[in-house]
C-alpha cells in the first residue's frame, strides 16, 4: 500500500498559520528542499513558499480622492507637486500615474533628458509623510461653483488613496542589447554600442510568477506584500499572455502573465515604492512585490523549486529591432548566465546589468515569511485564477 499523496487546502494552511503551527520557507530555501527530499516529501513537508521581486514597474499608480473643499469643485484637471493626474473620473477623485513626468519638465528636449521628477516620485513622497502641492482647475457647476483649489497636503490628511498598478510581476521579460553603433536610452535603461552591456529585469527564482507558472494559486483575491504593506491581485494584469512557448518545467521562455493589484497607500512605505528617473526614457515607480504560494500539493513543491539554471530568457536588440517592432530572438540566456555578470554573447563577453534588485527581492520573500510565521498574514484563497490557457 503506497504512502497518501499530500492534498492541502488553503482552510488547513490558515489553520496552521493561526495556531503557529505552519512551515513557511522563501523559493530560494525550496529548491535544495525539494532536490533533496523529492516534490512529494517537500509538499508534505513545506506550508507556503514565499516569492519577491523589485524592480521598475510602469504601469503603477494611485487613485487619490484628495476631499472635497468649500466651496465645493468637480476637478478637471489636477496636479500634485505640478505633475498631472488624469481628473476625469469624479469631482475630488483622480489618478495618478507613475509615469507621467512634471509638467515643465524639458522631456527629451535636451536629450538625453534626466526626468527627475514624476508621478512615482510623487507616490513616494507621499508614503515618505511629506508634503505635497495639490492644485485642481475646473469650470464650475451650480453644484460644484469652485473653478480653483490648492492646498498643501500629507498622505495622512488624505481622505483615501489606494495604489492601483494594472501590471506588475512581469512573468519573465528580454534581455536587452543595443547593436547600434550609437548609445540609446530605453526603459531597460542605457544600453552601449555594439552590445556594450546586456539588461534584464527579473528577480528568476525568487520572481513570483515563475514560482507558479500556470497560476494554479494566483488570482482574484490572492493576498500579497505590496509597497512594504498588504495588498491583493485584483485581476491579470495588462498584456497578460498565457499562450506562448514554455520549458518542460513550465517557465516561459518570453514575456507573459502579468498582474493587477491594489492595495491602502497608507499603510505603504517609501523604502518599497521608490520613484525613478530612467534618463532619456522617462519617469517610474519601482514596487516591491512579494506573493505566498500555498504548497497544496508535490506539483506546487516541484514548482516553487525552479532555480535560475532552469529558467530561460530571450536576447533583443533594442538599438534597430525592438523599435522597429520587428524583434527577434538573437540567442536564449539562462538567469544564472545572467546573474553571473557576464554573457557569451556574438563572440564575446558581455557585461549584465540587472534592473531588478535581488538584495530586496530576498527582504521581500523574508519579510513575508517572517509575517506569516508570526501569524499576521493568512492566505487569501483566490476566487478564480488567472487566465492560463
Amino acid at each position: 500500500m503506497g504512502t497518501r499523496k499530500v492534498q492541502k487546502t488553503y482552510q488547513q494552511i490558515n489553520e496552521k498559520i493561526r495556531s503557529g503551527d505552519v512551515v513557511v520557507v522563501t523559493a530560494e530555501e525550496m529548491i535544495d528542499i525539494v532536490k533533496d527530499n523529492g516534490p512529494e516529501e517537500a509538499a508534505r513537508q513545506v506550508d507556503v513558499v514565499t516569492t519577491g521581486t523589485f524592480s521598475p514597474m510602469c504601469s503603477s499608480g494611485a487613485f487619490i480622492n484628495f476631499g472635497h473643499s468649500v466651496p465645493g469643485i468637480k476637478a478637471s484637471k489636477v496636479w500634485f507637486n505640478n505633475v498631472p493626474a488624469y481628473g476625469g473620473i469624479a469631482a475630488v477623485d483622480c489618478y495618478l500615474g507613475a509615469t507621467e513626468p512634471c509638467e515643465d519638465d524639458p522631456l527629451n528636449k535636451v536629450y538625453p533628458g534626466e526626468f527627475t521628477y514624476g508621478g512615482g516620485h510623487v507616490i513616494q513622497d507621499l508614503v515618505a509623510g511629506k508634503k505635497v502641492y495639490l492644485r485642481a482647475t475646473a469650470y464650475g457647476t451650480d453644484c460644484y461653483p469652485r473653478r480653483e483649489y490648492e492646498k498643501a497636503m500629507t498622505l495622512k490628511t488624505l481622505p483615501q488613496a489606494t495604489l492601483c498598478n494594472p501590471r506588475n510581476a512581469y512573468q519573465n521579460y528580454n534581455c536587452a542589447v543595443n547593436l547600434s553603433k550609437k548609445t540609446v536610452y530605453t526603459y531597460m535603461g542605457t544600453l552601449k554600442p555594439g552590445a556594450g552591456n546586456a539588461n534584464y529585469s527579473t528577480a528568476g527564482q525568487l520572481s513570483p510568477l515563475f514560482n507558479d507558472p500556470y497560476y494554479r494559486t494566483i488570482g482574484l483575491g490572492t493576498r500579497i506584500f505590496l509597497g512594504g504593506g498588504v495588498g491583493y491581485v485584483t485581476w491579470h494584469g495588462t498584456q497578460h499572455n498565457f499562450d506562448i512557448k514554455r520549458a518542460d518545467n513550465g517557465t516561459p521562455l518570453t514575456p507573459a502573465g502579468t498582474l493587477w493589484v491594489m492595495g491602502d497607500l497608507k499603510q505603504m512605505s517609501p523604502d518599497w515604492l521608490v520613484g525613478v528617473s530612467m534618463q532619456g526614457y522617462g519617469c517610474s515607480l519601482a514596487v516591491g512585490l512579494g506573493v505566498p504560494i500555498p504548497v497544496l500539493n508535490a506539483e506546487m513543491a516541484q514548482f516553487t523549486a525552479v532555480s535560475d539554471d532552469q529558467i530561460f530568457t530571450q536576447v533583443l536588440d533594442y538599438g534597430k529591432d525592438y523599435p522597429k517592432g520587428k524583434a527577434s530572438s538573437l540567442r536564449q540566456v539562462s538567469y544564472a548566465e545572467l546573474k553571473s555578470g557576464v554573457i557569451d554573447f556574438q563572440g564575446k563577453k558581455v557585461p549584465t546589468v540587472p534592473l531588478s534588485s535581488m538584495v530586496k527581492a530576498r527582504q521581500i520573500a523574508d519579510t513575508l515569511k517572517q509575517w506569516i510565521g508570526a501569524g499576521t498574514f493568512e492566505l487569501g484563497e483566490p476566487q478564480f485564477t488567472l487566465p492560463s490557457g
